[in-house]
């Protein structure tokens, strides 16, 4: 149902206009998303009438709630444990199931391909050549095995650390599975990376081999994966050996003494593998987010910490059940691509995933294989949503998108126009936008929408339950009604377990502002309806003569001219005002970069702030710095453009022609 207003504000949550967003509310749940709801369920086994009830009773007594968890998502136990968290190293250094063995494999595998579930569909991947392949719980358990099998034939084995570099095709899944599997550590590397950035992730990790592929499509041409797998092996010759799928075929380069192929070695397997017994502690996952300077971050994530948090949040957030079709626009690089394979799975629910991209060959891809798979649960972030909405409702409303019934959303702040977008046009009304924030350190959401909620457009319902989440003053004080900092109060499974090898840093990043307090580095605000609203990192606001200025408010204002299709917004030194608000914006086709379209993008900008947060400058440019999952490097535009010369970090960046962009803006 929606209470929806006839007019789509176009401005965005950020630090000093944030109220401006005051919509009403969107969506209500209606009978029968409440009696679908498994967190209703779980509720109503536990005595909790009312929401936030159940929320204080998670944040008081953390050590029920995650026994409850554990309970409620079917956990499969090894060995039972004895304590469910221990905290006498301090909440920064706490230890989940103390005394349980948890192989995560085994609950999301296992149980389904063992059980009467077996013929159940796991897994459908779809390239961007329209090859299709599907995967029954016991043919993913098959393909998952031989993997394992032919890890350890490789010399792999429990500790040792596996690098997967690898686009989004089944084989992905089998390889981050079978790690799993025989208690492996592994790196999950976005396929967009470079050599440095493999290599360094190679090296800081200590990997022993690096699974990898030939190439994959992307826009009908041939992304050469294997050449630049091997130029990282050169800089990290401690790598012994590499595993190639052969996805596009032909002849690449070849080290005789190093490279295996997938086929001939994975192929030859026995289907059988007993997964290894671990400790519930024990780590399964090392993955790196960037920094601004020095090395990235390498997250340590455990068997019973990363999979349990990203299940509970897949079942209590977004619902996700048995009968349910999950796909979320994702690389196996981020944290959305591990969290979908295990929580999906681990819910016995059917997975699906894409190679390519989404409006290739046509604009309405993501919409054709949501209506071919008939996805139910579909997570896009609001970059794709502005640039797909650009094509206008009819590439969408020419599919039969029926079968969906949760939108999901992640990794930025939405401003209104494409929030209404997606729930009038995409979900017709009826599927509630989950919206969902957090981090790859915390492996999930802090904060987030839930089914059994009303919704407000570009907000979220509050804390996700099980994460003692609030907003904060410079000293540590609560605040409602003005922005603060997001801080979480109680530990969780989910937390990293430290950085690889400089638990120091760890500690710096998010203990050391509010000593036993994990503070996330956002800036968030609670409305007086108690709705929450994540406003954009700390290090990204722009602060204009005293003011503090979200970028993304300024970058609504922005494409709210028709002949602007995306906008960042950076801020620049000012002798006088500090910062001065510097505007880089990509045209539609056919739009031209003259003198009088940019005083009227400027003039835009300045209706919506008023002139005091007028745009020291418009520049035009072809595209802007991005990640392959569509966030915006602000941080990159804005060193671009000051002509620093190191720019930290560049691991992360999709294109290196879109900072060459912002060097030689029209």
């Amino acid at each position: 149902m929606s209470d929806t207003t006839q007019t789509t504000p176009t401005t965005t949550p950020s630090p000093d206009n944030w109220e401006s967003l005051d919509e009403p509310i969107a969506w209500r749940p209606s009978e029968e998303y409440l009696k679908r709801s498994r967190l209703w369920g779980f509720m109503r086994r536990h005595g909790i009438g009312e929401y936030d009830a159940l929320l204080k009773r998670a944040a008081d007594d953390p050590s029920w709630f995650w026994d409850a968890v554990s309970d409620d998502l079917g956990l499969v136990w090894q060995r039972p444990y004895t304590q469910v968290m221990d905290t006498s190293r301090g909440p920064e250094w706490t230890r989940w199931y103390v005394g349980g063995q948890f192989n995560y494999v085994a609950t999301a595998l296992d149980q389904h391909a063992n059980s009467e579930r077996s013929s159940v569909t796991a897994l459908i991947w779809e390239g961007e050549d329209g090859e299709v392949r599907r995967f029954t719980y016991a043919e993913l358990q098959a393909l998952t095995n031989q993997t394992a099998n032919a890890l350890r034939e490789l010399g792999v084995g429990k500790g040792d650390r596996v690098g997967i570099y690898m686009p989004m095709i089944p084989e992905v899944v089998a390889a981050t599975l079978a790690c799993g599997k025989i208690g492996a550590i592994y790196t999950p590397i976005f396929s967009g990376y470079g050599a440095e950035a493999i290599a360094t992730r190679l090296r800081d990790s200590g990997a022993k081999l690096l699974v990898t592929a030939d190439g994959f499509y992307r826009r009908s041409k041939v992304v050469p994966m294997k050449a630049t797998a091997d130029a990282a092996l050169a800089e990290a010759p401690d790598v012994e050996r590499a595993l190639v799928v052969r996805r596009i075929g032909g002849d690449v380069p070849w080290v005789a003494t190093r490279d295996v192929a997938w086929d001939e070695i994975v192929g030859k397997q026995s289907p059988a593998c007993e997964t290894l017994v671990t400790d519930a502690e024990d780590p399964y996952m090392l993955i790196y987010t960037s920094g601004t300077t020095g090395r990235p971050k390498g997250a340590v994530h455990v068997h019973c910490g990363f999979p349990i948090k990203g299940a509970q949040d897949l079942a209590h957030c977004f619902d996700v059940q048995p009968d349910d079709t999950l796909f979320w626009l994702s690389d196996m690089g981020w944290m959305m691509g591990p969290w979908a394979v295990s929580g999906a799975l681990m819910l016995g629910a059917t997975l699906a995933i894409y190679e390519g991209a989404v409006d290739y060959p046509d604009v309405d891809r993501l919409w054709e294989f949501a209506e071919r798979h008939k996805v139910t649960v579909m997570g896009i972030a609001p970059t794709v949503v502005r640039t797909l909405m650009t094509a206008g409702d009819e590439p969408v409303r020419r599919h039969d998108l029926s079968a969906l019934r949760i939108l999901g959303s992640s990794g930025e702040p939405w401003n209104s126009g494409p929030w209404h977008w997606l729930m009038d046009v995409v979900g017709g009304g009826r599927c509630p936008i989950i919206n969902y924030s957090g981090g790859t350190e915390v492996s999930g959401g802090i904060v987030g929408c839930v089914t059994i909620q009303p919704i407000k457009p570009c907000s979220f319902s509050g804390p996700i339950p099980g994460m003692s989440a609030d907003v904060v003053d410079d000293s540590g004080a609560p605040v409602r009604g003005q922005v603060g900092e997001l801080v979480i109060r109680q530990p969780w499974p989910g937390m990293t377990r430290g950085f690889w090898q400089d638990p120091t840093r760890y500690e710096e990043t998010y203990w050391a502002r509010f000593p036993g307090i994990w503070t996330h580095g956002d800036f968030a605000a609670i409305d007086a309806d108690g709705f929450w609203y994540i406003l954009g990192r700390s290090d990204d606001t722009i602060k204009v003569a005293g003011k503090r200025l979200g970028p993304a408010e300024v970058e609504s204002a922005a494409v709210a001219h028709p002949d602007v299709s995306e906008a960042a917004a950076i801020g620049a030194p000012h002798p006088i005002k500090g910062e001065v608000v510097v505007v880089f914006a990509v045209l539609r086709p056919g739009a031209e970069p003259t003198d009088a379209l940019r005083d009227a993008v400027r003039a835009s900008v300045t209706q919506a702030l008023g002139p005091a947060l007028k745009p020291e400058s418009v520049l035009f440019v072809s595209q802007l710095p991005k990640t392959r999952n569509g966030k915006v490097l602000r941080r990159l535009i804005r060193a671009r453009h000051l002509g620093k010369t190191d720019l930290g970090d560049l691991s992360s960046l999709e294109s290196p022609d879109a900072l060459e962009a912002i060097a030689h803006p029209n």
